[in-house]
């Protein structure tokens, strides 16, 4: 992980399972136009058609009643071509849906899909998320990423859903998550958010706010489940909130205004710290700052602090944290 890497979500990905031929068809970077020269079998569970450029979808696509994931991903769709999927009702038993880096300016109609569990149409020009309450709350992973999305709304119902990726939009509010109580993972990288506000979700592990517009980290106490946490690209002061998150591993609050090292005294499963881009000015109080994970520390990054200039930089980090195998960009012997 490089800071600043987590953004985004990764990209809905099949778990890998044995399938027989005539049941995966892959033509993924085959350059396509159209589907006329290719046999589709009846028998078809799994339809990958990432990076062609396709824009119309075949009808021969409603025929296959055994359907269960299909790819648009990287194709030349707009609003009017995927229209037509939802009436076939041969493919109602579609599990996984992507349509991720096409011309989509709206949510596409999936009503018709009632045990849809992946719905991924993040890269397209959608500005708002009207049509997801019409999406089956079986969902567990969703992904709207770099759109033009402007408020968190109709996602109430989606008490199943365990991935929420609406990084690279345009959301100034976090809103509409109470009823999410399964949710895992929150994904709001490159928005507009100034307060955080997790509407009392407790099941969170992993949540992303970096490059917002965050000046606090409060509003995170309750997250007891909260493993990873990245905030780098902020304007936060200082670290607070962190003491009850026993299950942090990851915490990522680089390129903030940071002054001190703070409130993570009792955080003992602590592995990778990055703190470089702050102004914390020495080294002196990090040792009790971070007491408890002394011994489970791996990574820590200072640069860029006036800290790292210290004389025995160094060698005082390898003296106070014994297990390190990363300071900075230097992989340590």
């Amino acid at each position: 992980m490089a800071s600043g890497d987590p953004v985004d979500a990764p990209a809905a990905a099949a778990e890998p399972m044995e399938v027989e031929a005539d049941q995966c068809l892959d033509l993924t970077s085959c350059q396509l136009h159209d589907l006329s020269e290719v046999e589709i079998p009846p028998t078809l569970e799994e339809l990958d058609l990432t990076a062609n450029r396709l824009a119309a979808v075949d009808p021969r696509i409603g025929r296959l009643p055994g359907l269960r994931k299909l790819s648009f991903r990287q194709n030349l769709l707009d609003d009017a071509a995927v229209a037509p999927l939802s009436t076939w009702a041969d493919i109602a038993g579609l599990q996984e849906l992507v349509f991720r880096d096409n011309k989509l300016t709206t949510i596409p109609d999936a009503s018709i899909f009632k045990g849809l569990l992946v719905f991924d149409v993040s890269f397209n020009e959608i500005s708002s998320l009207k049509g997801l309450s019409k999406v089956s709350s079986t969902l567990k992973e969703l992904y709207v990423s770099k759109n033009e999305v402007a408020k968190m709304e109709e996602l109430e119902h989606f008490h199943a859903l365990q991935i929420l990726e609406l990084g690279s939009n345009r959301l100034r509010v976090m809103e509409n998550l109470e009823t999410l109580a399964n949710l895992q993972e929150l994904w709001l990288g490159r928005n507009r958010i100034k307060t955080i506000n997790l509407c009392s979700l407790k099941a969170i592990k992993k949540l992303s706010l970096q490059s917002n517009r965050l000046t606090s980290m409060n509003g995170l106490q309750e997250c007891i489940a909260l493993e990873e946490l990245y905030l780098s690209h902020n304007g936060i002061q200082k670290m607070e909130g962190l003491s009850t998150l026993q299950n942090l591993r990851v915490l990522d609050v680089s390129s903030n205004k940071l002054t001190a090292i703070e409130d993570v005294e009792t955080l003992s499963r602590l592995e990778d710290l990055w703190l470089n881009d702050n102004q914390i000015p020495s080294l002196d109080g990090i040792e009790s700052a971070l007491a408890s994970s002394r011994e489970k520390l791996t990574t820590i990054y200072l640069e860029r602090n006036p800290c790292a200039k210290a004389p025995n930089y160094s060698s005082t980090l390898k003296t106070i944290f014994p297990n390190l195998e990363q300071l900075d960009s230097d992989m340590l012997a």
